[in-house]
Formats: C-alpha cells, sequence, structure tokens
C-alpha cells in the first residue's frame, strides 16, 4: 500500500503552469466481487493555485521522449483530460479537485468486450470521463497490485503502466470536496458499476454477422454498430440501394465489411435472397440478425436452410401474428377472451354466437403491426365495425398481406414495458417500466374513437408497480414466451396488469400525474398479467438506450452473442448482468414528442433547436432523438399514422419526482416550426 501524495510521478509545463501528477494511494477492491481488480490514483495537481490547466496537446513530444515504451495508452487518457468537452472543473474552476484513476487485472485473461470500462461507468458521478484502453478480443496481462508500491515504481514504473485496462478522469468543482472525498465517490461507484466478471479466460473468437436492414439512419443504430465493433464481430450490412451505409468511402464505413444492396421487404421470396447472399460471399458467416418484427421469421428460416444458429422461425411466426398469440393465451387459461376474424363480414356470426359474453369496450387491432398501429378501442357495435374494417385493410397490400384482425377486452390496468433477457429457459435480466395512460386511456371520453390512439406518451424507467406485481408480470411473460417456442432471446413485451392496486392520478396540485400505490381492498381480486404481444427482439431503439444507460444492459450486444449460437453463452452472461443489487443509476423519462400541427418541418433540428434554447433543462437530458427533420411532412395529431416529431429522455438520480417533473417542463415548453408559419 502507497500512502500519502506526496511523491510526484511526472509533471510537464504550458503556459507557465506547471501541471503536477502526484501518487495516491492504491485501492484495493475488497469486495469478493472484485478481487479481480485493483485501481491507481493520480491526482492533478499545479504549481498555480488558482488556475488548474489540463490543456496538454503540446505535451505529446516530451511524454514519449520521457516514455518511448508507454505507446499510446496513457497519453489516450491524458487526451481525454485536455478535451475541451470535460473538465470546467479542470480548466476553470479555482477550487476543482481532479483524479486520473486506472484500472488493473490482477489475472491475465480476455475481455468480454473491449468497452465495458467505458459504458459501464458513463454517467457514474463524478467522472468526466471514461477511458478504455483495449482493443476489441484483446489479451489482458495481470499486474500486481505490490508493482504500485514505490519501490516497484522507481524500478518500472512504464511497465505498470502498459498493464492498464484503462482510466477515468473524475473532478469536483467544490472547496469543500477534497480528493479524498472523491476517491471515496469514485470507491462506491466503481463496485456498482464493475462487479462482472468481465476478465474471461477462453479468449472470443472473431465471427462475421450478415445484418439485414441497416435501420434509417445513424441516430438510429449508432448502439448497435458500436456493440459489434467491440464483441470483435464484423457485420455485412444488407439493404436496399442507396442506402445511407452503401458507399465504401462514406462516413460510417468502417461499421461494416460490406454492404450487399437488396430488397430486403419482408416478403416469401427474402429468405432465399439472403441464403444466395450468404452462399456467395467470399468469406464465412457465422449467424444472420434482424431486429426488424416482419422480417424475424423470414431470416429466422434462411438461418435454418444455412444451418445456421437461430430460435425456430415457427416461433417467431406465432410472436409476429398477435391473432396466434391470443388463441395460445387462451388455451392456457380457464377463460376464452379475444378472437381473431379476417374480414367485417366474419362479424356477424361472431356476434350472434359471442354477444351475450361480450363486454365493451373492446380493443381491435391488425394482428401484424408494430408501434400501436391501427389499435383502436371501440365502445358499441358500430365502432366495432368501422375499426375492424381500417384494422383489416392496413395491411392487406403490403409485401406481408395479412388481413387478420384481433379482438380483445381492455383491461383497465396500468400498462407497461417488459424486456427480458433470456438464455437456455433462464431469465438472466428482466426491465420493466411504466407505459403512461395513452388518448385512448381516458376514462373521460372527449374525442371520438378513430381519433383516440394508444400511441406512447412516457415511458419511465424503472417501474412504480409493487414488488408482487412485478413478480406476477415477470412469471406471466416468461410462461408466455416459452409458449411461443422460445428458449433464448432478447425479448420486448407489453402487458397490462389486471385487478393492479397501482393507479394513475394527479394527487398534489403541481399538476403531474403519476403511478400511485393503494392499500389492497381484501375483496380486491388477486393481480394478474394481461398479455398484448411479445416482440422477439429489442425493444425501439431509445429503449433500448435507456436500459444501457439505467442499467448497464446493451440489448443489441446480447442479441448479436446470441446470433452467434451456444459458443458464446459466457459472454452472454456475463453482459446481461446490471448494476449491482440491479439497481438503475437514476430514473429515466423517455418523453415521446406528439405533433400537435401538420405541416412541412422548417426546424433545422426540432429537438436540438429547443435543447440550445433552454439550457437549464438540457443538462438534464441523456439522450435525444430527431425523427421528423428539416423538409419533411409532420402529419397532424388527428392522423392515423402514428409518427412522433422526436424523443427526449431525461435523468434524475433524486427519485421519481423530479424526473416527472423534467417531463413537464420539456411537454410545456417543446414546441417546432413549420413552413408556412
Amino acid at each position: 500500500m502507497v500512502s500519502g501524495s506526496t511523491s510526484t510521478f511526472f509533471s510537464w509545463s504550458k503556459d507557465e503552469t506547471t501541471v503536477f501528477l502526484r501518487r495516491l494511494d492504491l485501492t484495493p477492491t475488497g469486495q469478493s466481487f472484485l478481487e479481480a481488480l485493483w485501481y491507481w490514483d493520480l491526482e492533478v495537481t499545479t504549481n498555480t493555485p488558482d488556475v488548474l490547466s489540463a490543456d496538454i496537446s503540446a505535451t505529446h513530444v516530451s511524454l514519449n521522449a520521457y516514455s518511448g515504451r508507454l505507446a499510446s495508452k496513457f497519453i489516450k487518457l491524458l487526451d481525454a483530460l485536455a478535451d475541451d468537452s470535460v473538465p470546467a472543473t479542470v480548466n476553470e474552476a479555482k477550487h476543482a479537485t481532479t483524479i486520473l484513476r486506472l484500472v488493473f487485472s490482477r489475472t491475465s485473461g480476455f475481455i468480454a468486450r473491449s468497452d465495458f470500462l467505458t459504458y459501464r461507468l458513463h454517467d457514474a458521478q463524478n467522472v468526466d470521463t471514461a477511458v478504455s484502453f483495449l482493443e476489441p478480443l484483446s489479451s489482458v496481462s495481470g499486474a500486481n497490485p505490490d508493482q504500485g508500491s514505490a519501490t516497484a515504481l522507481t524500478e518500472d514504473r512504464i511497465g505498470l503502466f502498459e498493464k492498464a485496462l484503462g482510466g477515468v478522469v473524475a473532478s469536483v468543482q467544490t472547496k469543500s470536496h477534497g480528493v479524498n472525498l472523491l476517491r471515496r465517490d469514485l470507491d462506491e461507484e466503481f463496485p456498482k458499476r464493475l462487479s462482472v466478471p468481465w476478465i474471461i479466460n477462453q479468449a472470443p473468437t472473431r465471427s462475421r454477422i450478415f445484418w439485414v436492414q441497416g435501420r434509417a439512419d445513424i441516430e438510429s443504430s449508432r448502439q448497435f454498430y458500436e456493440a459489434a465493433r467491440s464483441l470483435g464481430i464484423t457485420l455485412v450490412v444488407l439493404d436496399r440501394p442507396g442506402h445511407w451505409l452503401e458507399d465504401d468511402s462514406g462516413p460510417y464505413a468502417h461499421y461494416r465489411e460490406a454492404f450487399i444492396p437488396m430488397s430486403v421487404d419482408g416478403d416469401d421470396g427474402l429468405t432465399q435472397r439472403v441464403v444466395e447472399a450468404v452462399k456467395s460471399y467470399p468469406y464465412k458467416v457465422d449467424g444472420i440478425v434482424t431486429i426488424s418484427d416482419v422480417r424475424l421469421p423470414l431470416i429466422a428460416r434462411a438461418c435454418e436452410i444455412l444451418g445456421l444458429p437461430t430460435s425456430p422461425s415457427a416461433a417467431y411466426l406465432r410472436a409476429g401474428d398477435k391473432g396466434i398469440t391470443r388463441e395460445l393465451e387462451n388455451a392456457s387459461g380457464s377463460t376464452k377472451e379475444g378472437f381473431v376474424v379476417t374480414e367485417t363480414a366474419e362479424l356477424d356470426n361472431i356476434l350472434a354466437e359471442e354477444e351475450s359474453s361480450l363486454q365493451f369496450p373492446l380493443i381491435v387491432k391488425p394482428c401484424s403491426g408494430w408501434n400501436s398501429d391501427c389499435v383502436t378501442k371501440v365502445r358499441n357495435r358500430g365502432e366495432l365495425y368501422a375499426a375492424v374494417h381500417r384494422a383489416s385493410a392496413r395491411h392487406a397490400l403490403s409485401p406481408h398481406r395479412s388481413t387478420k384482425v384481433v379482438i380483445e377486452p381492455y383491461v383497465d390496468g396500468p400498462e407497461i414495458d417488459a424486456n427480458f433477457i433470456i438464455l437456455d429457459g433462464k431469465v438472466l435480466f428482466c426491465d420493466i417500466s411504466d407505459d403512461f395512460p395513452s388518448s385512448a386511456d381516458r376514462p373521460d371520453r372527449e374525442i371520438s374513437a378513430p381519433a383516440a390512439n394508444f400511441m406512447e406518451t412516457l415511458m419511465d424507467v424503472p417501474t412504480n408497480l409493487p414488488a408482487d406485481e412485478k413478480e406476477v408480470l415477470k412469471h406471466g411473460l416468461t410462461a408466455s414466451i416459452s409458449r411461443l417456442g422460445f428458449q433464448s432471446g432478447v425479448f420486448h413485451c407489453e402487458a397490462r396488469v389486471r385487478n393492479s392496486r397501482a393507479h394513475y392520478y394527479q394527487r398534489s396540485a403541481d399538476g403531474i400525474v403519476d403511478m400511485h400505490v393503494s392499500d389492497r381492498v381484501e375483496t380486491q381480486e388477486t393481480s394478474s398479467c394481461y398479455l398484448h404481444e411479445v416482440n422477439a427482439r429489442s425493444p425501439g431503439y431509445v429503449n433500448s438506450v435507456a436500459a444501457l444507460l439505467a442499467h448497464g444492459v446493451d440489448y443489441y450486444a446480447i442479441r448479436l452473442l446470441l446470433g452467434l449460437g451456444s459458443r458464446e453463452n459466457e459472454r452472454v452472461r456475463i453482459l446481461a448482468q446490471p448494476f449491482l443489487h440491479s439497481k438503475p443509476q437514476y430514473v429515466l423519462g423517455v418523453i415521446v414528442l406528439p405533433p400537435t400541427r401538420a405541416g412541412i418541418m422548417a426546424s433545422n433540428d426540432a429537438v436540438e433547436d429547443f435543447l440550445a434554447a433552454h439550457p437549464h433543462l438540457r443538462k438534464h437530458v441523456v439522450h435525444h432523438q430527431t425523427i421528423i427533420k428539416k423538409g419533411e411532412r409532420v402529419l397532424g395529431p388527428d392522423s392515423s399514422e402514428l409518427w412522433c416529431v422526436g424523443y427526449i429522455t431525461v435523468a434524475s438520480r433524486k427519485g421519481r419526482q423530479e424526473c416527472l417533473e423534467l417531463v413537464q417542463q420539456v411537454r410545456e415548453k417543446f414546441n417546432y416550426k413549420l413552413e408556412d408559419d
């Protein structure tokens, strides 16, 4: 154990200010789950009390001369310290305390994912930036903590730093928050986030995956492509000609090995087109992946033909058909709820048989669909016939060609989104979030049935449901997934809690509606899970980002590894583990920004423009995405097509109340410009 901070490691000068790195105490982890790691801290100090300068861009020559063997590792972290995006705390504050913390492994091995340190420490308190020194599939050399002793550092300090896995720049501005308090904060954050055995004994293998449909743009897919790179997975993208990834000289061409232009329409011919593309590719292909609902069974069938890892194509077909899913749920229960028709004419006979037991309101939706498109709540026979006609025609002329419609009861209970990672029938991770009431959930109907819809308004992470109801959901939904025929995968489920103790209402004068839990009345029926649908893929992009931010779990990375079969089971188990005790690092509110009026978008970037105009809100925003770009048509609030202007995700470490206050402010202030404004 090294004590004190009196020994200077090295220094450099710029603009008449000398910046020193001083050695601090070693930080042994002391926890069994982190026995493989230890840290070494360096304190940043200067010879000028009122000025801290970390601009070291001109010091690379002197640093390299000081340590030819250091290569680029330590300089990479110092670059982060010098980056303008990192410290007002370092560049400007008079009383800043700054630490560079380096992370080492006690044992030699291989990394499960090269950027694990970076994304698990993202947004950790007081951490300005985290840098990984590792390349995909690289090995790790163990370093004994004794190498950090004063004697060892004198003999071979560079040999120690060459073994560092990465490091962080951490700082605080307050005068009272000294170096010891900052180190204590880091010592609390590291176990929460790094409590996973991500140094493994078996070397991962570089693999190649065909990625079918490369998504609309980098803003809606970056997490997927970065996950592939960090896992050592080479991607070949299949999509329509003219796609943004087609150009070999394009700005994002480095994310893929090749681009194969072809039709990826979800027609029956897609399977054979993909099979032929794999067979004609000059290199070995290890898996095929898509996250598009309509394409999932077709790609699974291609994997079956080629002998590549996949869940059964029949399971994907069942999951993609809401009518089959409802029939399976009916078969598993004691009562029949809901039925399926293929055209309006079938309703007469069914209603003649079922009308005595039919209770309005009902839900009508296409058996094939997404984003709550064409899902309608109806209150009488007239609305029922009209809704069935619309839903039956919705996909009649699409490549998928489906006219089937499911009719089921409307369950007046809180709606949730539940995401699962399942391996060989075992749930490795479950994330439940609250899907706040939509316009069709209003008990007081102020608008007509066709105008009311189930477009999402707000998702809160994590859920506020009581623990027993969360268990009911987890048990019920895993049973539903199994009934469809899946043993492994990433799943996005939508459901409601019937007879829940939780209800949405406004409890105070602040106008904020939230879920509140009441004590159960003894005569109340037992709560149960009512399934809406199982999507056999990761949640939408903004929700996948939310899971990574809140829990440290990357659904895209897991989906890629599952696409390579059982040889990647160890990495799946490792990377499916959330932060310690499954506690999210903050409460997130994923705000859906609906269109308020129709026209042609005039804002350069409606969401970015809004955040630039409201910096007091921007500091609470951890992710945002613009859907409708400049020059594109904005459909009005009465349109049957459910498209939002964009998404803003706000975060609070204080709790759900502050998160909802931020949500309310965003909703009240957000606006956009149209060309005719």
